[in-house]
């Protein structure tokens, strides 16, 4: 098959978004598949859309290529007004379907999957309206609740809000303060005092114009996909220090992930059916990870839902894959596979 590997973009998961697709794209070749690696916001001025699937294709070159650009995606940014880079679209126009590798906005929040429905390019994952509704905070807990997904109480604050404690919002402490459409833990925060939730509330509105203040739940970090309706194993995840934010996630040995988890068949089974329930309630498709919180009497809370998950080498649905017996390259064989399948 013709495949194109969209990574890249301009969120703040860029460096872990070309992981991913570098990851996926290896794969991918590996298995005899013409999978070519583009940048979805910079493109390739010098790419022609008829040859740009070939054999003669070195993936580390195009990996160099799209990590050139790190440094001054925000000056791109601010002097350009399209999207797309050059030659994305063609390209992808001429693949049997496009493999989304993006993480963050731009990328995970419904608008590429949107465009490309209009364009009628197939791509993997989730659809626009799943992705969206996934990757804003603030509608994902409401549409836990009015689902019954049991999910950690909590507000929305927007700028107007700065300034204010915490316990005038309301909340107490220890809470949780996080960016409403953010991604891979980047602007999360673990407020244990008031001045910590004050320099919180200050970071994370230097990512986003709304935040969510949730309730702070002490205890067990489990997460599950569900993969074309069907609900992989459950991974528990140990950080070797702190909680499971950025660097946790993507740097080696930082956390201990045990697949499946060594919890009872009770609690495996009740985590399961609330990651498929979670699923549900976002009217997710393709595939999807559910993230939790288990407190000591197993209430099981979801998080969040991540409809494009990491592809990386520390990524967990690759592992949940491996617990059944799936390699990489299988696992990416069976997104598409159930990508291609009618939307809906």
């Amino acid at each position: 098959m013709k495949i194109v590997v969209l990574a890249g973009g301009t969120s703040t998961e860029r460096e872990v978004s070309i992981v991913s697709g570098t990851q996926v794209c290896r794969a991918l070749r590996e298995k005899g598949h013409q999978a070519i690696l583009i940048d979805v916001f910079c493109g390739k001025e010098e790419l022609r859309a008829e040859a740009a699937f070939t054999d003669d294709y070195a993936l580390e070159e195009e990996v160099a290529y799209i990590e050139s650009f790190n440094d001054t995606i925000e000056e791109r940014k601010a002097r350009r007004r399209d999207f797309f880079g050059p030659n994305v679209l063609e390209v992808c126009r001429r693949a049997d379907i496009v493999f989304l590798a993006l993480h963050g906005s731009c990328g995970e929040d419904g608008k590429i999957q949107a465009a490309f429905d209009l364009l009628g390019i197939k791509y993997t994952g989730c659809g626009y309206l799943g992705s969206a509704l996934a990757m804003d905070k603030t509608i994902s807990k409401q549409l836990f609740r009015e689902s019954g997904v049991l999910t950690p109480a909590g507000i929305v604050i927007r700028r107007q809000d700065a300034g204010k404690s915490a316990a005038q919002l309301g909340m107490e402490l220890p809470c949780v303060v996080k960016t409403a459409c953010g991604g891979s833990s980047v602007g999360v925060y673990i407020a244990q005092s008031e001045e910590t939730f004050a320099n919180a509330v200050e970071e994370g509105f230097g990512y986003e114009d709304e935040l969510v203040v949730e309730q702070y739940i002490q205890g067990m970090e489990l997460t599950a996909a569900v993969v074309d309706g069907e609900v992989y194993p459950v991974v528990q995840i140990e950080p070797i220090t702190g909680f499971y934010d950025y660097k946790n996630k993507y740097v080696a040995g930082s956390t201990i992930d045990t697949c499946p988890a060594k919890i009872s068949k009770e609690l495996t089974d009740k985590v399961q059916q609330c990651a498929l329930e979670a699923y549900r309630a976002l009217h997710l498709e393709s595939y999807a990870r559910m993230d939790f919180i288990v407190d000591e009497e197993e209430n099981v809370y979801c998080l969040e839902a991540n409809t494009l998950p990491g592809m990386t080498p520390t990524s967990l649905i690759p592992q949940e894959a491996a617990a059944l017996g799936m390699s990489f390259g299988d696992l990416c064989e069976k997104i598409i596979e159930i990508s291609l399948k009618p939307r809906g």
